[in-house]
């Protein structure tokens, strides 16, 4: 990869970086407690014995807010994934269902289905994506005399020590970044765009976050606390998990 196609990728992640870091703080300001408790595991943190309301609270943030990050960022990756093919070799977003990237390499068209980390689908997902790929195929090769259409499943993160999954390739980490963009330390040049002001960014989402949690407690202890400061976990898992209808009834 010559200079001046890093230095386009560089300030693609640097002028587009924010809109992680603004989706993420958007969803941290939007929260509800209700909208947390609805969807974490109330058995799992009584399993573990979190008995203190500040530390239940913040427990139940940090795992709802972990895998909402995960979801943002991984559209950025994808996004930055067909920023660099393109650069590289003349990629485009696909139009096809269930795939993201489309690019040709060496005489082979590839189809290309991005991921953030390998561990990414249960059984049903990852049949879902070999239709796709099955569909795509199709539609690609009608009318082309013996086309060489290859699939890819490719991960921006993690390893995959057997990549030929038979009708598709896994291809992750390394391996990916060096896929789409031909350099193979690719994958460690990013990350120093990737900082392009954390610190700004995360000193504002912490701010935020902070107000969140001392809201979200003041609410936790008035709706799921006895007079004593005792967890009603009852009540809190009967919110969770009771029977459409039954959560007006918390007495």
């Amino acid at each position: 990869m010559n200079n001046y196609i890093l230095e386009e990728i560089k300030t693609f992640i640097e002028n587009n970086i924010h809109t992680f870091h603004e989706r993420r703080l958007s969803k941290l300001s939007s929260l509800r407690l209700e909208d947390v408790i609805k969807r974490k595991n109330p058995y799992l943190f009584r399993a573990k014995a979190q008995n203190t309301a500040h530390k239940l609270v913040e427990a139940i943030l940090s795992a709802y807010l972990s895998s909402q990050e995960e979801g943002i960022f991984g559209d950025f990756l994808e996004n930055l994934a067909i920023f660099v093919c393109q650069k590289v070799y003349g990629g485009r977003k696909s139009v096809a269902e269930g795939i993201d990237l489309e690019f040709e390499k060496d005489g082979i068209h590839y189809l290309v289905s991005i991921k953030s980390g390998p561990n990414w689908g249960n059984s049903r997902q990852i049949a879902k994506m070999r239709e796709d790929f099955r569909r795509a195929r199709k539609i690609k090769s009608s009318g082309i005399i013996s086309p060489n259409i290859v699939a890819i499943n490719g991960c921006c993160y993690g390893k995959e020590g057997k990549p030929d999954k038979g009708d598709y390739y896994k291809l992750c980490g390394q391996e990916f970044w060096e896929f789409i963009s031909g350099d193979p330390e690719f994958y460690i040049k990013i990350i120093e765009p990737l900082g392009h002001k954390a610190k700004e960014r995360n000193d504002e989402f912490w701010n935020e976050y902070s107000k969140v949690v001392n809201r979200f407690v003041r609410q936790f202890t008035e709706q799921y606390c006895a007079e004593d400061g005792t967890i009603l976990w009852d009540r809190l898992v009967r919110f969770n998990s009771g029977r459409i209808g039954s959560n007006r009834d918390l007495s």
